[in-house]
């Protein structure tokens, strides 16, 4: 028996805040995504940079999880984090992945999929050496994604990381950066009475494809 507290299945929102047609959109979705990422940074939404992102692993079962967008270019959408992680794994036997952006207080989704790879290492240690002090030592005393006996023991290794390397810790060798280069574009925008509009872009002779989806 399915336990649903009533009031969780009464939420309802109608969409209503904009629109996404074939002639006010870009006919290529990198300069579609960069017009929305654009306007949720401009709208000051909280965290609008998050995107999850979606692996399988060996056993085909699938993953999620939220990282945080570092750059996007004609390659593809950067982000950086442990290679020895559950998703570094995963990417590592299956390099499909899936990401997604949910901007909530504009009413959109926008979807992208495609292969991963590992940027080279000088844009990852050009990254790596641009962050905040505590994140760098962070990325020497997580074992990203293992079975650890309690806090005590990132604590530990933060101290100790802090007190080997000082003001200059190098880039770990499990650490880096992934790009996935799109094979296939989603952008999803609520509309009233639930017939949201959802453009994908999809790629056909080398060249995007746009067509409309029913939702």
């Amino acid at each position: 028996m399915t336990h649903t507290p009533a009031a969780l299945a009464d939420l309802r929102k109608s969409y209503e805040r904009a629109e996404l047609s074939e002639d006010a959109s870009h006919a290529d979705p990198l300069l579609q995504f960069d017009q929305w990422i654009k306007e949720a940074l401009n709208a000051q939404l909280p965290e609008p940079n998050a995107m999850t992102v979606a692996t399988v692993g060996s056993d085909l079962r699938p993953s999620t999880r939220v990282v945080l967008i570092k750059g996007y270019d004609a390659r593809g959408i950067v982000w950086f984090t442990n290679y020895e992680s559950r998703k570094g794994r995963e990417l590592a036997g299956n390099p499909y992945a899936a990401l997604q952006f949910h901007w909530v207080e504009l009413e959109r989704v926008v979807r992208i999929e495609g292969v991963v790879e590992k940027v080279g290492e000088e844009e990852s240690d050009a990254y790596f050496h641009s962050r905040p002090l505590d994140s760098r030592i962070g990325a020497w005393a997580s074992p990203q994604s293992q079975v650890i006996p309690g806090r005590n023991l990132l604590l530990a290794n933060a101290a100790r990381y802090g007190a080997q390397f000082l003001l200059r810790p190098p880039r770990p060798p499990h650490w880096g950066g992934y790009c996935l280069k799109p094979e296939q574009w989603e952008f999803w925008q609520g509309r009233k009475s639930r017939l949201h509009d959802r453009l994908r872009y999809r790629q056909e002779a080398g060249a995007w494809v746009r067509e409309r989806l029913a939702p």
